[in-house]
């Protein structure tokens, strides 16, 4: 049977993280500052820096120069963590960018154009499920799944959505009156 928690114990665990803050906070902040980019990710690797001291405070030396360096080991950590973490995210970005450029576009033509002005007069919610299935060629299930209604909410919105597309894409010049939501390949 596990004990209550002392409440002494947690006191004083809380006022330690304390001194370590009131301490050091300045210090690792500069720390942070001067080595990422923006300037203002700092804060954020400052929180996690003191995230980890609390869930491993145990482990940090009592003595004021043992703590310092242990905080400064585990910010050097954090840093590193967040640097490979970029370092992903802008060869993920390159990567999704190099791809953009290589696809082709489709010409944007009156229809399309028009389709697309159709689009966004539809209410935000009707206009989801209709880029949904007829863009990305999810059925109105899994549309209604990814956006978190229930299916016979869907289909009724999906219902007055094409209805509403047909009126507004008939008042075009140019375009059938039979154009309805039918898959559409251009984002």
């Amino acid at each position: 049977m596990s004990r209550p928690p002392d409440v002494a114990s947690e006191g004083s665990a809380e006022r330690r993280l304390e001194d370590l803050h009131e301490q050091l906070a300045g210090d690792l902040l500069r720390y942070f500052a001067r080595r990422v980019t923006p300037p203002a990710d700092a804060a954020d690797l400052l929180a996690e820096t003191l995230m980890v001291a609390w869930r491993r405070l145990d482990k940090v030396p009592t003595d004021d120069q043992g703590a310092r360096m242990w905080m400064f080991a585990t910010a050097r950590r954090v840093l590193a963590n967040w640097t490979r973490g970029q370092r992903r995210r802008t060869a993920l970005t390159d990567e999704l960018r190099t791809r953009l450029i290589e696809t082709p576009q489709p010409d944007a033509s009156a229809e399309v154009l028009d389709v697309r002005r159709a689009l966004e007069d539809l209410p935000r919610n009707q206009r989801e499920l209709i880029r949904l299935v007829h863009w990305d060629g999810f059925s109105i299930i899994d549309a209604a799944r990814l956006t978190g209604i229930r299916e016979s909410t869907a289909r009724g919105r999906y219902q007055r959505a094409k209805a509403q597309l047909k009126a507004r894409l008939a008042e075009s010049p140019g375009l059938p009156t039979t154009t309805a939501p039918t898959k559409v390949t251009t984002p």
